[in-house]
């Protein structure tokens, strides 16, 4: 990024930071991509809010930004593990946290296991989650009971122009992989698993590309709506993966389980839009499997008679060339400001909030009149 670019970034987190000022004192974890671009937004989150630590996601890691971010805030490592045990995850924020109020900024869900056990400890203090993606969405929604607030950014139309450029982003690096090793994504049929946000997107560019693409999703409301829009649609997940030369999985849940792979068409590409430990059951492939590495960024497992490709081990393949948007980020990364203030301001009820049509608004005005140019 370019000086001026930086200056101009964070100018505009300035600007929302000063707009949605928060209204109390709290202390904050932060759990985010830490991309290049990702040090000005979590300067913006430091001014909202005492920031005690970055908790980067695992597989998308600038060495740089995480040098720049760690002179100032403390770089903590991440894993599911660490917060899936309730006793380890109060510990550690504990040992954070100290006395002060506290806010959950989350990335997938990753709270959602200890959330009870951390309001029980931090009784009154928890003011709540930030949630920025659809499947962290799903994660705090399917608890029993939500102990505090939870404010979802995940479907905000503020986040519809990066869901549609990460669909792009995961056809440009899945073809890219391809081409490393001489194949091509014309005349392989594709099946996409989940017709979301990110699904949806991702079957439209493949289609614009000139690729046959099969729908395969469990929400029959969704499989309509894909029928509507000229795509094949799966009657079941076996048939739809036998003739697929290219499986893309983007249900932010489990897509093919162990017994799933064998049905693959031989020499198929497998990628995903999030890690494998969401959309993949790689655990449960059947151990006569050999796992070979055949490029950079490609595995081959194989038995006798069979054998499919898997690209970046898994794990969400667009953040092989750094998973960019542009500065449409920003605006999903404002309304995370926002929700700070509307968390700090106090007076939600537990369950699932979203920040208000009028701060949208404010948030797309002060985007549009620093990067409409």
């Amino acid at each position: 990024m370019e000086s001026f670019e930086r200056a101009r970034l964070d100018a505009y987190f300035t600007k929302i930071a000063a707009r949605f000022s928060s209204e109390g004192d709290a202390a904050s974890f932060l759990i985010t991509h830490l991309l290049p671009e990702r040090p000005a937004f979590i300067r913006a989150v430091a001014t909202m809010s005492r920031l005690c630590a970055v908790l980067p996601k695992p597989k998308s890691i600038s060495i740089a930004a995480r040098r720049e971010v760690e002179r100032t805030v403390p770089v903590d490592t991440l894993s599911r593990e660490m917060f899936s045990d309730p006793a380890t995850a109060v510990d550690y924020v504990e040992s954070r946290a100290g006395t002060d109020n506290l806010l959950l900024l989350d990335v997938g869900g990753y709270f959602a296991p200890a959330l009870a056990e951390l309001h029980a400890r931090f009784s009154g203090r928890l003011l709540g989650v930030i949630e920025d993606t659809e499947n962290g969405h799903r994660r705090y929604q399917s608890l029993e009971t939500l102990p505090c607030p939870v404010v979802s950014v995940a479907r905000s139309p503020l986040k519809d122009p990066e869901d549609f450029l990460v669909g792009q982003s995961v056809v440009f690096s899945t073809e890219a992989v391809m081409r490393e090793r001489g194949d091509i994504l014309h005349g392989r049929p594709a099946l996409v698993i989940g017709f979301g946000k990110l699904g949806s997107s991702i079957a439209r560019l493949l289609h614009a590309k000139g690729v046959q693409v099969t729908v395969f999703d469990i929400d029959p409301v969704r499989r309509t709506q894909a029928l509507s829009q000229g795509f094949i649609v799966a009657r079941d997940r076996e048939t739809a993966l036998t003739g697929a030369g290219l499986v893309l999985c983007a249900t932010g849940a489990v897509s093919l389980r162990g017994e799933d792979f064998p049905h693959l068409r031989n020499g198929a590409y497998i990628a995903t839009v999030t890690s494998s430990e969401d959309e993949l059951d790689l655990a449960g492939l059947p151990e006569v499997y050999t796992r070979t590495m055949v490029g950079d960024h490609v595995t081959r497992y194989q038995t006798t008679g069979h054998y499919f490709y898997l690209a970046n081990g898994g794990n969400a393949v667009n953040f092989l060339h750094g998973a960019s948007v542009g500065p449409f980020i920003f605006l999903v990364q404002a309304e995370i400001l926002a929700s700070i203030r509307l968390l700090t301001g106090g007076g939600l009820a537990p369950g699932m909030h979203e920040v208000s049509a009028t701060d949208r608004a404010v948030i797309a005005t002060a985007w549009l009149s620093y990067f409409n140019r």
